[in-house]
């Protein structure tokens, strides 16, 4: 072995560039030969030099500490990528398919015939009674059954090196701006990656979002108005909600920005209104409309949800999106798969035990130091904890948690996440990451070419969140 990999331990968890027997993968023969002819002290210039790429982009996130200060933090990434086999990723990427297919069946039936009540396949109670069901949309179909347009689908490998669903991501999913930079910038500081590599593209993700919101123009139009529908400046994604808005060619507007007439949604132009055909939302749903939803809020725009079940106007992610972004649902996706579509999953997800259910929760009681414990409608990884890794007084807190609000909670098998190597002060150390693939869903459905791989930045770690301090890298679909 030659110096960089001297002190690399990649026996703890699946790697990605080695194997049990500490030898390299065929897919990063090629990169590991490109890394030990630089060697460390040029790994770190290009290091520094990605840094400069990304302030002069003006690439990054915003995040609230604990006294509600929003800070702006430049765009983590790591320089060496995650390297996928095309082969491996074409399986991947059906399982997508199949899986995004299948949920927007589920909230399709679930605001109309109800089937899958009637079965008696999923708890009524789970979908009636979630914060994100939406009874206004009761009896509604939008174009083509498509609820989810835009659906992030956590993925992990696990010690099998086996791809897994860690959750999905239904409402309005973010980073994908964040894995198109990351191309960009690894292009510009890594340019001998792509010459000695066959690597899929993904540049033409904007060109399919596009097409995407065309597809759901709830009636013919020769040529559709869109907008891209933001909060604001303050928002944590709003990096994203202008780079999307910008590659797609298409106005980056607030509330204030549009007004509903005759139930027809119109954006302010200097020129006078501007009929307005679909929207892609990043505003949830509670602030999307006060005269439906929250009355006081000021992000939204009076009277599109009426616009919208009308078929005056397209929303993208659809209103009640949400019912299958409950990490308690997520259970239930391998039944949904055979009961619409008559399928076998073509990908597993990751043991869930729901704490509503009495046998399922003295099983999370009693094992809960071998647990990771999570709040069924939490996000960005906030109020988990890890069991393994808790304290006696976090745990005791959490069990009180859950005898207090069973149905809050659901709990899995802490999953050794799969480890890829990166850049550490002055070496090269094994990181737990995650991948976040995007599927698009109108009239046809695509999927990204890999995602946006979250690497945990601290030695250890297997939180990936950028808020909670985690990184990325550029996911490199190969041909071998």
């Amino acid at each position: 072995m030659v110096d960089i990999w001297k002190k690399y331990n990649s026996s703890k968890s699946y790697d990605e560039y080695f194997n049990l027997d500490n030898k390299l993968r065929k897919q990063a023969k090629t990169i590991s030969g490109i890394l030990e002819r630089y060697g460390i002290k040029k790994l770190n210039e290009i290091e520094k030099n990605c840094q400069s790429t990304i302030n002069a982009r003006g690439i990054n996130f915003k995040v609230y500490s604990a006294d509600k200060r929003q800070d702006e933090k430049k765009w983590p990434l790591d320089i060496i990528p995650r390297i996928i086999e095309k082969k491996e990723w074409n399986k991947v990427s059906k399982g997508l398919l199949q899986r995004v297919k299948a949920l927007n069946l589920f909230i399709d039936d679930v605001y109309n015939e109800k089937k899958i009540f009637k079965e008696k396949l999923i708890p009524e109670e789970l979908v009636f009674k979630s914060p994100y069901y939406l009874k206004q949309c009761e009896g509604f179909s939008p174009k083509h059954k498509a609820w989810s347009n835009i659906s992030g689908v956590d993925l992990i490998k696990n010690k099998d090196g086996e791809f897994l669903v860690l959750e999905d991501n239904l409402r309005v999913p973010s980073g994908v701006s964040y894995m198109l930079e990351n191309r960009m910038v690894m292009r510009d500081v890594f340019p001998e990656l792509f010459t000695r590599y066959k690597v899929s593209s993904i540049h033409q993700y904007p060109n399919k979002l596009y097409n995407c919101m065309q597809e759901c123009v709830p009636k013919k139009t020769k040529n559709p108005h869109m907008v891209l529908l933001t909060p604001g400046i303050y928002n944590s994604a709003y990096f994203e909600h202008e780079f999307l808005a910008d590659q797609m060619g298409i106005a980056l507007v607030e509330g204030k920005d549009l007004f509903v007439e005759k139930d027809y949604v119109y954006m302010k132009t200097v020129k006078g209104p501007l009929k307005v055909d679909c929207i892609y939302r990043r505003i949830d749903d509670n602030f999307l409309d006060p005269k439906t939803f929250y009355k006081k809020s000021l992000l939204g725009v009076a009277g599109l949800f009426k616009s919208w079940i009308k078929g005056n106007v397209g929303i993208v992610n659809a209103p009640g999106t949400g019912i299958a972004d409950d990490k308690a649902i997520y259970s239930y996706v391998g039944e949904m798969i055979k009961f619409y579509l008559n399928e076998e999953p073509k990908i597993n997800q990751v043991e869930t035990f729901l704490c509503r259910n009495k046998i399922e929760r003295e099983h999370v009681l009693e094992n809960i130091s071998e647990l990771v414990v999570k709040p069924t409608n939490g996000s960005g990884g906030n109020g988990i904890m890890i069991g393994p890794k808790a304290s006696t007084k976090e745990k005791n807190d959490f069990i009180n948690k859950i005898n207090k609000d069973p149905k809050g909670y659901i709990a899995q098998p802490l999953e050794v996440l799969s480890t890829t190597p990166t850049i550490s002060e002055n070496s090269i150390e094994p990181r737990h990451l995650d991948l976040r693939p995007f599927v698009l869903s109108g009239k046809t459905s695509w999927v990204t070419t890999g995602g946006l791989t979250r690497v945990a930045l601290r030695k250890g770690s297997t939180i990936v969140n950028s808020s909670q301090g985690g990184g990325s890298k550029d996911t490199l679909v190969i041909e071998v």
